[in-house]
């Protein structure tokens, strides 16, 4: 009897029993957040705060939940999408689709992850049926971007897609010819390096052109190892 309960006791701890019989359910996103300085903490809050309080704008009228950011606020690399899709309305945080789990990987190819980088959009609620941002709509959300590039204060920041590109750049050409370059540029008295490259969204239509994307994600772990 008593080997047989000895054998029950370790069959459960191999099969993690108490995630099988628990009654809540398991969250992913659910990690140990990194510490962040006080006064960084407050200036996000606020800048939260100011966005949700944004009156009059068709996109926070459709949308669901406010998409702010997530990974890792101390990181001196911030990623920069278009906008929040169905799932990332739905949970309320970025790239948590088929092209955040894109992303995710391209990240770990790099030996990167949401624990070491910083990720958030050029808008911060869902533009209906998924459809790209319009400039008035870029403009208007514009500054709380900058604001928020401001709190953050990365070094490096990576652009993907060509709405990212063109709100932070300017006067941009097409996106196939900014990739693959190093551009310094000033946000807000924050100086920073920045690069191009496609939106994982556009790799999942476009699978022949990650091998560009590629480059520029070893450029990203070329400049890291050149900051350590």
């Amino acid at each position: 009897m008593n080997n047989k309960l000895t054998k029950l006791i370790k069959y459960y701890s191999l099969i993690n029993h108490n995630l099988i019989f628990s009654n809540k359910s398991i969250n992913r996103y659910n990690q140990i957040q990194p510490k962040i300085q006080k006064d960084k903490s407050e200036n996000l809050q606020r800048l939260r705060e100011n966005i949700n309080e944004i009156k009059n704008c068709k996109l926070k009228e459709n949308a669901s939940n406010l998409v702010f950011s997530d990974g890792n606020p101390n990181s001196k690399v911030m990623i920069v999408g278009e906008g929040p899709g169905a799932n990332e309305d739905k949970e309320g945080l970025p790239f948590v689709g088929r092209a955040g789990q894109l992303l995710d990987k391209m990240l770990h190819a790099i030996n990167l992850s949401r624990k070491n980088v910083y990720i958030t959009n050029v808008v911060n609620y869902r533009p209906p049926e998924n459809r790209k941002p319009t400039e008035k709509e870029v403009e208007r959300y514009l500054p709380y971007l900058k604001k928020h590039i401001e709190i953050i204060k990365p070094q490096i920041i990576l652009l993907l897609g060509s709405t990212a590109m063109n709100a932070i750049l300017q006067d941009a050409d097409v996106i196939s010819k900014m990739r693959g370059k190093w551009y310094e540029i000033e946000i807000n008295k924050c100086k920073l390096s920045s690069i191009v490259s496609f939106h994982p969204a556009y790799l999942l239509r476009q699978p022949e052109q990650k091998k560009f994307s590629w480059i520029d994600l070893k450029m990203i772990r070329d400049k890291l190892n050149k900051l350590k």
